[in-house]
């Protein structure tokens, strides 16, 4: 067994709040540690994703150093409150959210960053940040909750080794994830150059309109489309399955026979909260190559990669053409269609999407040929990512179960 010190953590780190900024601050300027960055991620990624005009003295007061955990200060719920992510690196001039924390470590040589990255995602230190945490209307984490809290550290020495051992298993998984997004965004790409561009490949393996593909005036949509297309309503193209809703009574948090996973919207983001509910004929079911999509919250954004019964925050999209559902998939994607979802449940009196929004839109139905090829080579993608999903969900529960069998000493890294 390890022998663990523990320490205070207001021994070894300094809090301080993010900046206070306004929106039109946001989008340009520097770097900048966003919530949803922090919230998302183990450690902070190499090249921040958001932007925010900060001045010189903002970033000298609210500077992002090596070694430095952020929490996130406020959250709907306890589970959510005091999610970390550590900085591996120096982040000049960059700034970070007013809804997190930055603790700033006072003696770094008995903390490894790496480790204390996993150690605070950890289901042991997480059980000791919720009982500490103030529930009012919002979980909230102050100085009061932070003086209370405590680490037990093994010597620096195996801090490093237990580290680099997760932190492979930590890059394979974000190398899984950025496989995933470029895959999604291949597939973006090649249905804008063959549908919105027409330059899909003619009978020669050549770019259509590009070689001369014959075109014709199309007056419902105003432009030319490829000669043989066929502009129809998506309603009678495509079916609107809603999902159901069991009482929150009947759920089980464990698999079991005779259940079926119940598929919440979130659960497209995490595994974390599995829940399963008995299967039944008012079920509405779906598997890992439908297409779903949300009726709320993030109302239009398409889904996939999960078999079970849906939610009535979800609703299944089914294909009624031969070789449509890639297609179909990647039309529902598109920055105009999605643009037109978000802003029709905004219109909404429950701001939720239903069958009725489909009824104004017009899809083009290219040849059968054209669906046919970008069918197998969609279908293809897809199911990568599904094979990247299912490793990294073994690998994160590797990485969750040797931690605290590493940090106690049940398993030691050679």
């Amino acid at each position: 067994m390890s022998k663990l010190t523990k320490y205070k953590f207001s021994d070894l780190y300094t809090m301080s709040s993010g900046i206070s900024s306004k929106p039109e601050q946001a989008g340009h300027g520097y770097p900048f540690a966003s919530f949803t960055t922090i919230f998302n991620n183990y450690f902070l990624p190499n090249s921040l994703p958001d932007l925010m005009n900060s001045t010189e003295k903002d970033q000298q007061m609210y500077s992002i150093n090596k070694g430095d955990v952020f929490l996130t200060r406020t959250s709907e719920t306890l589970d959510e409150l005091g999610m970390s992510c550590v900085a591996l690196q120096d982040y000049p001039r960059a700034t970070y959210s007013g809804f997190v924390k930055r603790l700033r470590p006072i003696k770094p040589d008995l903390v490894n960053e790496k480790y204390i990255g996993f150690y605070l995602r950890s289901k042991f230190f997480r059980k000791a940040m919720n009982s500490n945490a103030i529930m009012t209307i919002r979980a909230s984490l102050n100085e009061e909750i932070f003086s209370y809290l405590s680490l037990h550290l093994p010597d620096i020495k195996t801090q490093g080794e237990i580290a680099e051992f997760l932190f492979l298993l930590n890059s394979k998984i974000e190398t899984n994830i950025l496989i995933n997004n470029e895959l999604l965004s291949m597939t973006k790409a090649i249905y804008d150059y063959w549908f919105v561009q027409f330059e899909f490949p003619d009978n020669n393996n050549k770019p259509y309109k590009h070689n001369g593909g014959k075109m014709a005036w199309n007056d419902v949509i105003k432009r030319e489309v490829p000669i043989g297309w066929e502009l129809k309503n998506l309603s009678t193209v495509v079916s609107w399955i809603s999902g159901a809703q069991p009482s929150k009574s009947t759920f089980k948090y464990e698999e079991q026979e005779g259940y079926v996973r119940f598929i919440q919207n979130r659960d497209y983001a995490s595994n974390k909260y599995k829940t399963y509910i008995a299967n039944g004929k008012n079920n509405k079911l779906c598997n890992e190559f439908d297409i779903m999509i949300d009726k709320y919250g993030d109302a239009g954004a398409v889904r996939f990669g999960l078999s079970g019964a849906y939610n009535v925050a979800l609703s299944k999209i089914d294909v009624n053409i031969t070789n449509g559902q890639e297609y179909v998939r990647n039309y529902l994607r598109s920055d105009s269609v999605l643009s037109y979802l978000k802003n029709a449940c905004i219109a909404s009196t429950r701001a939720s999407l239903n069958s009725e929004n489909l009824e104004s839109l017009n899809i083009l139905i290219p040849n059968e040929n054209i669906l046919q090829k970008f069918e197998i080579m969609n279908k293809d993608f897809i199911k990568k990512i599904l094979i990247n999903n299912k490793e990294n969900q073994k690998l994160t529960e590797l990485r969750d179960w040797l931690l605290p069998m590493l940090m106690n000493g049940q398993v030691k890294v050679n």
